[in-house]
């Protein structure tokens, strides 16, 4: 019989706060599992992982954990299924990490009817668009001078410039610029060594458009050789001994042999002619040519063995040949012109380099580090600029995980990307996709990015404010000359108390307990309504406020939320006990499996409550009924269902003691209507459940499903993420 996967998180108070890194711990572990030595993670663990079916990642673009409680009746089915549940430390770029650094997060008016591709090494047109190859040059062929560099841009990359301060003395070409797309290419490199002038030629290299080899000359330098570079030059000082030829008689040769209208092709051209001390107006330079973002350039190595299949500057031979770089560059340049942009994109050489780093650090970190030059200073590149995104990770076990969305996320290739045009076709083909994948991540939206924006100016504070009166109970009427001290002392009794004041606008005083956890004050109302406290039967109840109107049907809700199941509060503590005591205290209490003691998240003092929770639901009940009325040091206890254990508890802390109005509420207030944006948005994210609901059911059982909130970073300010997580079992669930 099949084993069944299990997912174990201890995710109460301030544990329950989880980091990208952390998030993306679970997701490789999932993915890879030991046998690619991927680790457990470090705040959760996957029993069984080898079982596991697959992993589906739903994101919820635009939406954070402020959003799922503001529409916490909408997402039924979410509240309902997922055991575990973490609150995702804000970023600004989620996405980024997620996908990789071609991230484009503007949504795209795409075409309906497109289709997945299982190539690894070509990505669709749809997505060429972020191409930095295409952005640059288009789409279309065209003729060799479009690629040829501009006086503006030989300027910019340093490339020697007549007239130019820094280029006295320089020889030109006497080549004209009247160029055609029939010119002829040469190819050109030169190896250099460190002189006390500083780089000087050494050897020279020119070849023609057919490869064959018009110029293959050593060079002696004017100054006093200071390193030969042999490591990178292949020069030695016993090849240069009898070399007569000087850098003046070279400079005469290229300008015989170059025709009027020649253009000069090489990798990092500028370099080589600052050493020949030659001007030239025609040139293409593969290392701008084969574009990338942020100025990063590919080494000719790299695009030789990607783009013609070649291998060049083999470790085997000693320094570079620099006839095999001038061929190697003109092949480049010549691929290029003749297949046009759009064929070399379709390569995502940025795909096959991060592939082919992997690999190599895979097979042996040592390698890549000889006679102590770095990692980076073996493949001859700038630093990058980001760490590799997640994904890149699967592409060890050659996984190429499904991306499914409206948004143009993935640029960089690692993934069979798709887009759709709404939520209803993304899900049509996860329905149909996801079966055939090991890792997914489908993209879900609620529209226009400014609907999201708009709402979430006022939406912090509806929700703090609903917050704020669900945990503030009004109890009274007292007698003129009540015991103010009586009172706190029984309220106290159900849980930790934030604020207490006298309501004085009243005929006979009443009071306003503000309460730090929804438990203290749900214990409030259903224990001391009717009760006599402080001489006087009271009254408890609740603000009556347009937001609170759906109370009691909110509170049964949280009751039945599967996050608290097996979970119960337990309040009037003494504030004396430590950890261990309640340890102690409890452990006759059967199937107990944590102990959860709040503290102020500033002082870092315990509460007078605690959560406990239970493996089985049973035993959470009986536990319930036989601590209320138990004495502890003193001190009766009472019980109730747990409404807020786990990462909620901690945010509700941390809006408690945000700044605005607390403690003073209105008993009644004019019923407001909500804003037509914020009824079709209910009805989007009802819809959105349902979609979620949908694709859940169609899954395999043994699947790791983990749905994200990313959080929202704006103008409006920065809201922290969600995520809910569970693998779903034979009962259409996620098993705990």
């Amino acid at each position: 019989q099949e084993k069944s996967c299990r997912l174990s998180a201890a995710l109460l108070g301030e544990d329950s706060e989880i980091s990208q890194e952390q998030l993306f711990e679970l997701l490789k572990y999932a993915a890879l599992g030991k046998c690619h030595n991927a680790a457990q993670p470090s705040w959760c663990r996957i029993y069984h992982q080898s079982h596991l079916a697959g992993v589906v990642v739903v994101v919820v673009h635009e939406m954070s954990q402020l959003h799922f409680y503001r529409f916490y009746l909408q997402f039924k089915h979410l509240r309902r299924v997922f055991r575990h549940r973490f609150t995702l430390t804000p970023s600004a770029n989620f996405p980024v990490s997620l996908y990789g650094e071609g991230t484009n997060l503007k949504p795209q008016n795409t075409p309906q009817g497109l289709t997945s591709t299982s190539c690894e090494c070509s990505t669709k047109s749809s997505d060429l668009q972020c191409d930095p190859i295409i952005r640059r040059y288009g789409g279309k062929k065209q003729g060799l001078t479009s690629y040829t560099l501009t006086l503006e841009e030989r300027k910019k990359n340093d490339y020697p410039i007549e007239g130019s301060p820094g280029c006295k003395g320089y020889i030109s070409t006497e080549c004209d610029q009247q160029r055609t797309d029939s010119s002829p290419l040469f190819g050109l490199d030169c190896e250099m060594c460190l002189t006390a002038k500083g780089n000087e030629v050494t050897r020279v290299s020119l070849v023609d458009a057919r490869g064959q080899c018009l110029l293959n000359e050593l060079v002696r330098p004017e100054s006093t050789v200071v390193n030969y570079r042999t490591r990178f030059s292949g020069i030695t000082k016993k090849m240069l001994l009898p070399v007569k030829t000087r850098l003046s008689d070279i400079q005469t040769r290229l300008k015989k042999m170059l025709p009027h209208d020649a253009v000069l092709v090489g990798h990092s051209l500028n370099s080589d002619l600052q050493a020949l001390e030659m001007i030239h107006p025609s040139v293409i330079d593969t290392s701008l040519l084969f574009a990338r973002t942020e100025g990063r350039r590919f080494k000719l190595k790299f695009l030789a063995k990607a783009v013609l299949g070649k291998e060049i500057q083999c470790e085997e031979k000693l320094g570079h040949d620099p006839t095999e770089d001038a061929r190697a560059a003109l092949e480049l340049a010549q691929f290029f012109i003749e297949q046009g942009p759009t064929k070399v994109a379709e390569l995502n050489l940025e795909m096959l380099l991060t592939a082919e780093k992997l690999a190599e650090a895979s097979q042996n970190k040592a390698v890549l580090q000889p006679q102590g030059c770095g990692f980076q200073e073996q493949l001859n590149e700038p630093p990058p600029l980001s760490k590799p995104c997640f994904l890149d990770c699967l592409q060890v076990t050659g996984q190429k995980p499904l991306l499914l969305g409206r948004q143009g996320l993935d640029s960089s290739g690692l993934c069979q990307s798709n887009l759709s045009t709404s939520n209803k076709q993304i899900l049509q083909r996860a329905l149909e996709d996801v079966p055939l994948s090991k890792f997914s991540i489908i993209q879900f939206s609620l529209g226009p990015e400014h609907i999201a924006s708009h709402l979430h100016a006022g939406l912090y504070e509806k929700v703090r404010s609903k917050l704020t009166d669900m945990l503030t109970i009004y109890a009274g009427p007292f007698e003129e000359n009540f015991c103010m001290k009586s009172v706190k002392k029984e309220f106290e009794r159900c849980g930790p108390i934030q604020s207490l004041t006298v309501v004085t606008e009243t005929f006979q005083p009443y009071v306003c307990i503000q309460y730090e956890v929804l438990e203290a004050a749900q214990l409030a109302v259903e224990s001391l309504n009717g009760a006599e406290v402080a001489g006087s039967c009271i009254k408890v109840q609740r603000p009556v406020t347009a937001a609170m109107l759906d109370c009691n049907v909110l509170i049964k809700e949280l009751e039945l939320d599967v996050e608290n199941e097996g979970v119960i509060y337990v309040a009037g503590l003494k504030k004396s006990l430590t950890e261990t005591d309640l340890q102690e205290e409890f452990s006759q209490l059967k199937d107990l499996e944590t102990l959860f003691l709040p503290k102020d998240l500033q002082s870092g003092k315990h509460r007078n409550c605690c959560f406990l929770k239970f493996q089985k639901s049973q035993s959470a009940v009986d536990a319930r009924e036989a601590i209320n009325g138990w004495t502890m040091k003193g001190s009766e206890l009472r019980s109730r269902n747990a409404l807020a254990s786990g990462h909620l508890w901690r945010w509700i802390w941390q809006m408690n003691h945000s700044s605005g109005k607390q403690g003073k509420h209105i008993f009644y207030e004019k019923m407001e209507q909500l804003s037509d944006s914020e009824q079709d948005l209910r009805k989007k994210v009802k819809k959105l459940d349902h979609h979620i609901k949908k694709l859940y059911r169609s899954l395999q059982n043994n699947t790791l499903c983990v749905v994200l909130f990313p959080g929202v970073n704006s103008t409006h300010g920065s809201q922290s993420g969600l995520g809910l997580m569970g693998i779903k079992d034979d009962e259409g669930r996620s098993a705990c």
